[in-house]
């Protein structure tokens, strides 16, 4: 017998919830929330329902990547050096630039430097795909059905006045549904929370005990008032922190690599001068 008949579905509990009609978004959320509470629906789902209804509220500039942040290849650099620079970024896909930020030629995908490795003819500007420019304050749902319209994955986001602002990928906007996306150049799970990179800066977990942080920077912050390294960036800012800000503390240059409307994920960490000895690599 099958040990899930008579047990109601996910659309089922949900209807019986909404049985009456909101008055307001507020309302819905109360709702689920309250439901969430009664084990209706679990907390994932709660996560991205949220996330989602969120997602019309929020622009463009709330989620990219900042201009200071991008990593942009040079069509005028030697193939060599752009090919180095592809394999210690570890990004797929790059904004191909002429004089500087501003000048964005075109996108450039990782993966065509293999026709480079395999004495196929080359050429740089040949092999790249059309940028798609986006306003700052497109709205992120808009955004996303876009993305899957185009079947693009990354758009460089531009001011007022029409210079280049940032870039966002269809990740970026993913993340506000369903929280942080892993992939191959993430933190392993069960790895390391703390991790060198190849510019001598430490890659560190927001979630990771300031404990472990203070044992491994030899610093000395107080874990009485929060669990996590996350937990003093957001104690020290009183909010949560954008991709990009940097805070200083005790010695040592902390800075946003990862987050969302809901969360730190990640932090790029890295000694001042006179700051804390460096961890050992791992």
């Amino acid at each position: 017998m099958d040990s899930s008949a008579g047990k109601p579905s996910l659309l089922e509990r949900l209807s019986g919830i909404l049985s009456r009609e909101p008055e307001d978004r507020e309302d819905l959320l109360a709702r689920l929330r309250a439901a969430c509470d009664r084990n209706l629906i679990d907390t994932d789902a709660l996560s991205i329902i949220e996330g989602a209804l969120q997602m019309s509220d929020m622009q463009v500039s709330e989620v990219m990547i900042p201009r200071a942040q991008m990593d942009v290849i040079h069509l005028d650099d030697p193939i060599e050096r752009i090919a180095e620079f592809v394999v210690d970024t570890a990004h797929s896909r790059f904004p191909a630039v002429g004089e500087n930020k501003d000048d964005v030629i075109g996108v450039f995908l990782a993966k065509d430097l293999l026709r480079y490795y395999a004495g196929r003819e080359f050429d740089l500007r040949d092999m790249l795909r059309p940028a798609v420019f986006v306003p700052e304050s497109k709205r992120l749902n808009v955004m996303l059905r876009e993305f899957r319209v185009s079947r693009n994955h990354m758009a460089i986001v531009v001011d007022e006045y029409g210079g280049v602002a940032g870039l966002v990928t269809i990740e970026d906007v993913l993340e506000q549904i369903v929280g942080d996306i892993e992939d191959e150049f993430d933190f392993d799970e069960v790895g390391d929370s703390i991790k060198l990179d190849q510019n001598g800066r430490y890659r560190v977990k927001a979630r990771t005990e300031i404990e472990d942080f203070n044992e491994a920077f030899e610093t000395d912050f107080d874990a009485d008032d929060f669990d996590t390294i996350g937990g003093l960036v957001i104690r020290h800012l009183g909010r949560l922190p954008k991709r990009g800000e940097v805070i200083r503390l005790d010695g040592l240059k902390i800075q946003v690599m990862r987050a969302d409307s809901r969360r730190v994920h990640t932090l790029l960490v890295e000694r001042v001068p006179g700051g804390p000895p460096a961890p050992e690599a791992s």
